[in-house]
């Protein structure tokens, strides 16, 4: 069970080495975003339960990072990043509490859709770093790369940004994910920097897809977009950074080879380079993967060119997207 909650240390872009929990069930979201790493989501949802026992999770955390540092792996942030969306999780607040009592830094990567609810807000104040998702500000256009669960207004979670970031005491940051024909004109580019200008960032990140998306139909917007973006942004924003390259391959071994491939693939693609990284870290032969794959626990996909390792979960399944 904590090898399913807390996963990693991670390279990660924003973060450094990034100890990741996973505290909601796959794949549980209020988003089916078309470049979705994971696949569609097969059970869309807004209404906030509680999936673990915040003691539950600060455990794993606990033994995760005992783990670790006897490795002499370096971790910079605890981070909520799920399968699903972590702001569903009503325990959330809880478990920020419980973890900051360690003295780690926690961060929460979020798309944002709850943040229209106080308790949400509230519970999401407790972190050090916050990332929201604004990938547009056009309600047509949010329906066609988010597809949102049917009972949400983008109005009232723009709404919601804004009153979070004004008595946010910690890093807030934004990510806007390009998508080639669909958010990458001008328009719809200007339209999102005048939102987070408003909003104010400490950091608004552009990114593009770097990993499977959920729809094959999905391309990275190109070179000059990616520009023209980065340039309309930096006229009205402090501080905009690239989302675009590589993470590199510094996933973290902590004891259990298979172990530790199935909970960061399970969140984290990872690629070819990265997993023979890995392997040579573990002392491990490629036969592991092999294994993994041959019993279903692993499945190896193509992206622009390159090999990823994924762990097969229920939604890469032919089940239908299920709304509610």
């Amino acid at each position: 069970m904590v090898n399913s909650i807390v996963y990693g240390p991670v390279p990660s872009r924003r973060l450094g080495h990034s100890l990741g929990i996973n505290n909601i069930f796959p794949k549980i979201c209020s988003y089916s975003c078309v470049y979705c790493q994971l696949g569609n989501t097969v059970d869309m949802r807004v209404e906030r339960e509680a999936f673990y026992k915040p003691e539950e999770i600060a455990q794993g955390v606990k033994e995760k990072l005992k783990q670790v540092r006897e490795k002499s792996e370096p971790i910079d942030y605890l981070t909520f990043v799920s399968d699903g969306e972590p702001t569903l999780d009503a325990n959330l607040g809880r478990e920020i509490g419980l973890l900051k009592s360690s003295g780690m830094r926690v961060a929460v990567i979020t798309n944002a859709s709850l943040i229209w609810r106080e308790d949400v807000r509230q519970d999401l104040q407790e972190a050090d770093w916050v990332s929201l998702k604004v990938d547009t500000v056009s309600k047509e256009i949010w329906r066609r790369i988010n597809r949102p669960q049917k009972s949400l207004r983008l109005e009232a979670i723009l709404d919601g940004m804004l009153r979070f970031a004004d008595s946010f005491k910690g890093e807030l940051t934004t990510e806007s994910m390009l998508i080639q024909g669909r958010n990458d004109n001008s328009e719809e580019i200007e339209g999102m920097a005048s939102f987070l200008a408003e909003l104010r960032p400490d950091v608004a990140y552009l990114a593009i897809p770097t990993r499977p998306p959920a729809e094959r139909t999905v391309t990275a917007a190109g070179e000059q977009a990616i520009n023209m973006a980065y340039q309309i942004f930096s006229k009205r924003l402090s501080s905009v950074e690239y989302l675009i390259g590589y993470e590199g391959n510094a996933f973290a071994f902590t004891g259990n080879a298979e172990d530790d491939l199935l909970s960061i693939t399970s969140v984290h693609p990872m690629r070819e380079e990265a997993v023979i990284a890995f392997l040579k870290k573990a002392g491990k032969k490629w036969v592991v993967i092999d294994r993994l794959i041959e019993d279903g626990s692993l499945v190896e996909v193509e992206y622009q060119g390159r090999k990823f390792y994924m762990r097969k979960l229920p939604q890469r399944s032919n089940r239908p997207l299920h709304i509610t």
